[in-house]
């Protein structure tokens, strides 16, 4: 499996920035695809992930209302549409793939743990300046 980011970029706050996600090699189509980001001396943190069988979604709360993850099944893309950007979301963003069958939106998570994902991409900064 391999998993690819667009580029990101550099956005004023308040501005918007899709990034998106392409995926090849997939066996199945029971998997979860994640967003992360990882700012300098911070750990990764979960974004946001979508369900490949039935697109549910789950977002970190710092997140939501402002981004919005889709995916297009027909050309195993995945999507991360980021609205009303602020100087914290400035980050290094990886999409990544998780085959565990984990329920995120269940409501029993408050965080996307990166162990349970694999073939990460190789990331893009997304930058958020005035």
């Amino acid at each position: 499996v391999q998993l690819v980011e667009s580029a990101g970029g550099l956005v004023q706050p308040g501005g918007s920035l899709r990034l998106s996600c392409a995926a090849s090699g997939l066996a199945s189509d029971d998997f979860t695809i994640g967003w992360f980001r990882q700012a300098p001396g911070k750990e990764r943190e979960g974004v946001s992930c979508i369900s490949r069988r039935d697109g549910s979604t789950w977002y970190v709360d710092s997140v939501k209302g402002r981004f919005n993850i889709s995916s297009d099944n027909a050309t195993n893309m995945v999507y991360l549409e980021m609205d009303d950007r602020k100087p914290e979301d400035t980050a290094t963003y990886y999409c990544a793939i998780d085959w565990g069958g984990a329920k995120y939106w269940s409501g029993n998570y408050d965080s996307l743990p990166p162990y349970n994902f694999g073939s990460w991409g190789q990331g893009t900064q997304v930058t958020v300046s005035s």
